[in-house]
């Protein structure tokens, strides 16, 4: 089995840096040209796209599953971080990024890291016990495919912390 990770493609919130999480906005002109490029680099043996419910996320796979003919379905557990009242500030917000090593607790009003592991590790062993004999293309966010990396590779907590997956980039796992 192999599994493929992809980042959504770039949102004006990207492009201007700003911290992303549940709000639900859609790609830029830039992203979906992102997507549309992703789309004929993807590889020619997966059999499933399975992405997160948010816009930028579900976008980017509709034009990755349309260009391939690809089946694709939604997973809640997809969705990405909740980093509440930092949510929509500047990703150079010295709060935050004291905050974003604190893996253990909660931003305020938002999850923790642990939480965010928690559910991803949960749909990580549910694809790989339903889907073994398949290749899967998942599509989601930066904080999502932070938490897939440490599933698969044993990392420090400050590689953890810096680790960053561009827009469209593509991650394979064999599993």
């Amino acid at each position: 089995m192999n599994l493929y990770i992809a980042r959504h493609g770039e949102t004006e919130w990207n492009y201007q840096d700003i911290i992303l999480g549940r709000t639900d906005i859609p790609l830029n002109e830039r992203g979906i040209g992102q997507a549309e490029a992703l789309a004929k680099k993807v590889p020619d043996n997966i059999d499933l796209i399975i992405a997160s419910p948010l816009q930028r996320a579900l976008a980017t796979a509709r034009i990755i599953a349309d260009e391939n003919h690809i089946p694709y379905i939604i997973d809640e557990r997809l969705v990405e971080m909740d980093f509440g009242t930092y949510e929509g500030k500047p990703r150079s917000d010295e709060s935050y990024n004291t905050e974003k090593r604190k893996f253990f607790a909660k931003y305020p009003e938002g999850e923790s890291y642990l939480q965010v592991a928690q559910r991803v590790y949960n749909f990580l062993d549910d694809v790989i016990s339903k889907h073994h004999d398949k290749d899967i293309l998942v599509v989601a966010h930066n904080g999502i495919c932070r938490v897939i990396n440490t599933y698969f590779n044993n990392i420090d907590n400050e590689d953890f912390a810096t680790y960053t997956v561009q827009n469209c980039e593509i991650i394979k796992y064999r599993i």
